[in-house]
């Protein structure tokens, strides 16, 4: 009977562990709790399915932060040129956008999901759909609540894929952090990424500008250590606060900032092709009658949004006064309080911890049982990053658990020790 791998999650990185365990001989069955697979890969799809970065590999890295070193080796085996060649093998072109980002030529993402699965399903992966996975029993054996009641399968190899906690409607809600802290599996906490962060919004502006977007905009924060980061393109205005893209880019360290201080401070350019000097001699010509908004729109370029961003900032008395109109603008501080809760984040940081995983993604404390995907602790912004190491990471476990049943079926066999593996 042929080694079998049981695979908990079907989004990116359990179908990728589900193809690389195929691809090596083992028999796969690939369990989820929703009705299909992939729904997260769906949704993210939804406004064009950004599947990786043009980044050159060592800018690619830099991206996963305090993990850059960790998540590199998975880059190494599998990286975003390897990712748009495995979607050309699903018939599936891609292009670089304007931004650098990677989609696929139709912007979609299910035709590539529709064509993976079709390719898995004639491979012989087994698909479970509408399992819950609830941990293990006292034998060892995975359990599953079912509609039809609750199922035990022994299991010869697992890979866990189950997502982290920022999607509970499309089941990845984290409850799998109970069942591997009772086995004394080394976690960090969930906290969410890739996320909103709150302001005090005057009652007037959040009514009047919720949902705006505010661009172009250069974006300055210090971090603890004094570093000056800046860096320049949009976000939207929420009733609660802050989010989008130029948020998430930095959205580490200010998460880790707010939580060391409380809150943190970031500064606006609102007008990143003028200088201050510039910009004040504009406001400063002749209103002509005209209302102070007009004038700025006129001068500036500065109304809806952005004009209320000054009017938050900058106190009604300093309006008639161009250098401090001009610096405020330059300058813009904005306090974040916090970040938006974890069910609202688009990914999340935290889950096991790298020191608890071999090279292959094994946990050390529990042989055969291997993670992938967003289950363990790295983040990264949006961009490509996100998908291009949950499929990476998903290649090495799949393949990890199928080499590690190939190397104990040898064992049983009673190999010689130093036989090669395939």
């Amino acid at each position: 009977m042929s080694a079998r791998v049981h695979i908990l999650g079907g989004g990116p990185a359990g179908l990728m562990a589900a193809e690389a365990a195929r691809a090596f001989g083992a028999e796969v069955d690939l369990y989820d709790r929703m009705g299909s697979v992939g729904r997260k890969f769906l949704i993210a799809g939804k406004g064009g399915l950004n599947l990786t970065h043009s980044d050159p590999f060592d800018t690619f890295v830099s991206r996963y932060g305090d993990r850059a070193r960790e998540v590199e080796r998975w880059l190494a085996r599998f990286d975003a040129e390897a990712l748009r060649e495995w979607a050309r093998g699903l018939g599936v072109e891609t292009f670089v956008g304007s931004s650098g980002r990677v989609f696929p030529s139709d912007l979609k993402a299910a035709p590539l999901l529709r064509g993976w699965l079709r390719r898995l399903r004639a491979s012989g992966v087994r698909f479970h759909v509408n399992h819950r996975w609830l941990g293990w029993d006292d034998t060892g054996a995975l359990r599953f609540a079912h509609e039809e009641g609750e199922r035990r399968v022994r299991a010869d190899a697992v890979v866990l894929a189950l997502g982290g906690g920022s999607w509970p409607v499309l089941g990845s809600d984290g409850s799998w952090t109970g069942a591997l802290a009772e086995r004394g599996i080394e976690l960090a906490p969930l906290r969410p990424a890739n996320c909103g962060f709150d302001v005090a919004w005057s009652a007037h502006f959040a009514s009047r500008h919720a949902g705006a977007p505010i661009k172009p905009v250069r974006l300055e924060w210090r971090d603890d250590d004094g570093t000056v980061v800046r860096r320049q393109g949009e976000f939207v205005v929420s009733a609660n606060g802050v989010e989008g893209s130029l948020i998430y880019a930095l959205g580490a360290g200010l998460r880790e900032a707010i939580a060391r201080h409380g809150s943190t401070a970031i500064r606006l350019d609102l007008v990143p092709g003028r200088d201050a000097a510039r910009l004040a001699r504009d406001l400063a010509a002749p209103r002509a009658g005209r209302s102070f908004s007009e004038h700025l729109r006129r001068r500036a370029g500065i109304d809806g949004v952005k004009a209320g961003l000054l009017y938050e900032a900058l106190p009604k008395q300093d309006w008639q006064n161009p250098e401090r109109v001009a610096a405020t603008l330059k300058s813009l501080p904005l306090t974040l309080l916090r970040p938006r809760p974890l069910d609202e984040a688009i990914s999340t940081a935290g889950g096991v911890r790298f020191d608890a995983l071999d090279d292959a993604l094994m946990l050390r404390a529990r042989p055969g049982v291997f993670v992938a995907g967003e289950m363990i602790d790295w983040e990264a912004p949006t961009g490509g990053y996100l998908l291009t190491a949950c499929f990476a990471s998903g290649r090495i476990a799949g393949e990890g658990a199928a080499r590690w049943l190939a190397g104990r079926d040898r064992s049983s066999l009673c190999a010689a020790p130093d036989e090669p593996l395939p």
